[in-house]
């Protein structure tokens, strides 16, 4: 940004401050006011204000245009001079309403001119842009070939439009945020769920386990108790296989019997032996 001040303004204007009323009444009074006259005293407390403003001696410069301002307070020259010592001392919003009040109360283009472009600048030091911009046009106005202030209008236009989309971005970054804020809390509080639920389950398949172990332990019923005898243990044998083997002794025993029996009748004793 081109941020150069509107230079110090040496030409007088015999015009009063404070010029409030409406239009037309304005332009009577103006018609029959005599033009205020600025003494030479004044004038040369002026000068000497802007020869120490050329030296850069802003604070002694300062001194010097309030002294010509208590003197006059109708003096816009001393005013606004005053406003540009304050701004190179960076006291801008004290420099502010100075400019204000020039633009707003002189006749003289020039001056408006340039106490627009002024606060246009120090609207651009606020970064209030739209409020620069507004300065600027005002001075394009009063002065359209300046192209100083046609710069500063096109640059505070462009700095507007990079803050309102810094803004939008802004914006939409802490809808994001809130969002993935939302999406974590549901996140969290489904997996929370999901926790409940599996200790559930567990809980319920440790209950069932139990149960087929107690079932696996303990029959059911008489059945299942019968069942458990019936079954053949490791190296026992079944109770078919004992019916069995009793039977198949019962036999030879009566085989052997009557062996006996038939040896008594012959006289002769015979030896038993188990074929089993």
């Amino acid at each position: 940004m081109k941020g150069r001040m509107k230079d110090i303004i040496y030409i007088f204007v015999f015009l009063p401050l404070g010029l409030f009323a409406q239009e037309k009444e304005q332009a009577k009074e103006q018609a029959e006011e005599k033009p205020v006259k600025i003494k030479l005293a004044e004038k040369q407390i002026l000068r000497k204000g802007n020869d120490l403003f050329k030296e850069k001696k802003y604070v002694d410069a300062e001194v010097k245009y309030k002294k010509a301002l208590k003197a006059n307070p109708n003096y816009e020259r001393a005013g606004y001079n005053l406003g540009n010592a304050v701004y190179e001392q960076e006291r801008y919003k004290e420099a502010l309403p100075l400019y204000e009040l020039v633009a707003k109360s002189t006749k003289d283009n020039e001056s408006r001119d340039k106490s627009f472009h002024n606060i246009g600048n120090i609207m651009m030091k606020e970064k209030q842009y739209d409020k620069a911009i507004a300065a600027y046009k005002n001075s394009m106005l009063l002065d359209p070939a300046d192209e100083e202030t046609r710069y500063n209008l096109a640059l505070a236009q462009k700095l507007l439009k990079d803050q309102e989309q810094q803004d939008e971005n802004k914006d939409q970054d802490q809808n994001k945020d809130q969002n993935q804020d939302e999406n974590k809390d549901q996140n969290s509080e489904n997996k929370d769920q999901k926790q409940d639920q599996g200790e559930d389950n567990k809980e319920e398949k440790d209950e069932n386990k139990g149960d087929k172990e107690n079932d696996q332990k303990e029959p059911k019923n008489e059945g299942d108790k019968k069942d458990q005898k019936q079954q053949p243990q490791p190296n026992q044998l079944s109770q078919q296989q004992i019916e069995q083997l009793l039977e198949a002794m019962n036999n030879e025993e009566n085989k052997t019997q009557k062996k006996v029996n038939a040896q008594k009748e012959k006289g002769k004793k015979v030896k038993q032996e188990k074929d089993w």
